[in-house]
C-alpha cells in the first residue's frame, strides 16, 4: 500500500463492473462529484465506449481517454481515462441480460486493476457490480469479488464487510462496520463452516480495519447463530461451543469484544454507538440490517488483502440497468473509504 501526503491524492482503479447493469452509469453519474470532492484520482478499467454510451445516455460530455501508463493519467470533470482491458466483443452485450461476454469483461477488469495495485501502479481498487452467474458462464469459477481478489493475492485469510460512515443515523464517531464469517455459500452449509477459528480470525480483522478509522481501540459486537443467542442452549449450541470460545480468544488478545447477542436487537445498540464493528455469522444477518440503515451510502470492502478494495454496496440492478435511474452514492462514498485507507 503506497503512503501519500496529505496534498497528494490517491490514485484508484475503477472497474467497469458487469456492463449490462449499471455500473457504467455509475461511473459516469459520479464522475463530476469525486472530481469536485477531490478524492482521488480515478482511473476506469473496461471499455471507453461503453464509458460513451452511458455518458450519452445520462446527457453528459465527457473526453473518454485510453491510457496504457497510469502515470499518465489526469483525470478531470471533462476527462474519464480509461485502461482498455475488454475485448470489442462486449459491445454486443444487451442490458439486463446474463451473458459470458460480460462476465468475461468484468473478469479481466478486476485481475487488471488487482495487478496493478499488486505492483503499486494504482493505490487501490474500487469495484462496481458483477454478475455472478456470467462469471461463471465465462470460466470464472468463483463466488464473487471478494473471493477472486483475495485469490490473485494470495490470501486466504480475508473478509467481506460493509461499512457506514457517521451519519444522523450511524452515532460511532468512525461509522459502524459488519464482518462477515461466512459469505457466498447456501444457507444448509453455514453451520458447519462456522468455526471458532474463523469467527476468531474476523474479530482480528474487524479490529485491525476499525482501530484505523477510530484511531482508538474500537468496541466490537458478536452476533449470536441461532434465534435469542440459542437460549443457553435450547434453541441450539453453537453459541456455547463455538462463539463464546471465539470471543475469548479475542479478549485474551485484549481486544475489546462482547456477546453473543442476538441478531434482532446488536444492530440496534451498534447504530447507537455502542459497537464500532460487529461480526455477523452469514451473508444476509449483516447485509440486511446494514443496508436498512442505509442503503446508498454503505460500502463494501475487502479486509486482509495487501491492497486496498472497496466497492458499491449493491448490485447490477439488470431491471433498471441502461435506463438512466442508477443511484451513484454509494460509488462516491467507496472512493472516499478507499481514499482514507489509501493514504493510511
Amino acid at each position: 500500500m503506497s503512503s501519500h501526503p496529505s496534498n497528494t491524492k490517491p490514485k484508484l482503479a475503477i472497474t467497469i463492473g458487469d456492463v449490462a447493469g449499471i455500473g457504467p452509469e455509475v461511473i459516469v453519474g459520479g464522475w463530476k462529484e469525486i472530481i469536485k470532492q477531490a478524492l482521488c484520482d480515478p482511473i476506469v478499467y473496461g471499455h471507453p465506449k461503453i464509458l460513451e454510451r452511458a455518458a450519452k445516455l445520462l446527457g453528459l460530455s465527457y473526453d473518454i481517454q485510453i491510457v496504457n501508463n497510469t502515470s499518465f493519467a489526469q483525470p478531470s470533470e471533462s476527462v474519464i481515462p480509461c485502461v482498455l482491458c475488454c475485448s470489442d466483443e462486449i459491445l454486443s452485450v444487451q442490458p439486463g441480460t446474463i451473458d459470458a461476454i460480460a462476465g468475461d469483461g468484468a473478469y479481466h477488469a478486476i485481475v487488471t486493476a488487482t495487478m496493478n495495485a499488486v505492483v503499486n501502479r494504482v493505490d487501490g481498487v474500487v469495484t462496481m457490480p458483477i454478475n455472478k452467474k456470467a462469471l461463471n458462464l465465462a470460466g470464472c469459477h468463483y463466488p464473487g469479488h471478494t473471493e477472486l481478489i483475495a485469490a490473485r493475492c494470495g490470501i486466504e485469510n480475508f473478509a467481506m464487510m460493509l461499512y457506514l460512515g457517521s451519519s444522523d443515523v450511524i452515532k460511532g464517531s468512525a461509522g459502524l462496520a459488519v464482518v462477515h464469517v461466512t459469505l457466498h455459500t447456501a444457507m444448509q452449509n453455514i453451520f458447519s463452516e462456522i468455526t471458532t477459528d474463523k469467527v476468531t480470525a474476523k474479530i482480528r480483522l474487524a479490529h485491525d480495519f476499525m482501530l484505523k478509522m477510530k484511531g482508538a481501540i474500537p468496541n466490537i459486537g458478536i452476533c449470536s447463530l441461532n434465534p435469542h443467542a440459542g437460549e443457553h442452549g435450547l434453541f441450539g449450541h453453537e453459541e456455547i461451543t463455538v462463539i463464546e470460545p471465539a470471543i475469548l480468544l479475542a479478549q485474551n488478545e485484549e481486544i475489546h469484544v462482547e456477546g453473543p447477542f442476538s441478531a434482532d436487537t446488536i444492530m440496534v445498540n451498534a447504530r447507537d454507538g455502542k459497537f464500532d464493528a460487529v461480526v455477523a455469522m452469514f451473508h444476509d444477518q449483516g447485509h440486511i440490517a446494514l443496508k436498512l440503515l442505509g442503503m446508498h451510502k454503505a460500502v463494501n470492502i475487502t479486509l486482509g488483502l495487501p491492497i486496498v478494495r472497496t466497492s458499491v454496496a449493491h448490485g447490477t440492478a439488470f431491471d433498471i440497468a441502461w435506463q438512466g435511474k442508477a443511484e451513484t452514492s454509494s460509488f462516491v462514498e467507496a472512493c472516499r473509504v478507499a481514499s482514507i485507507l489509501a493514504q493510511r
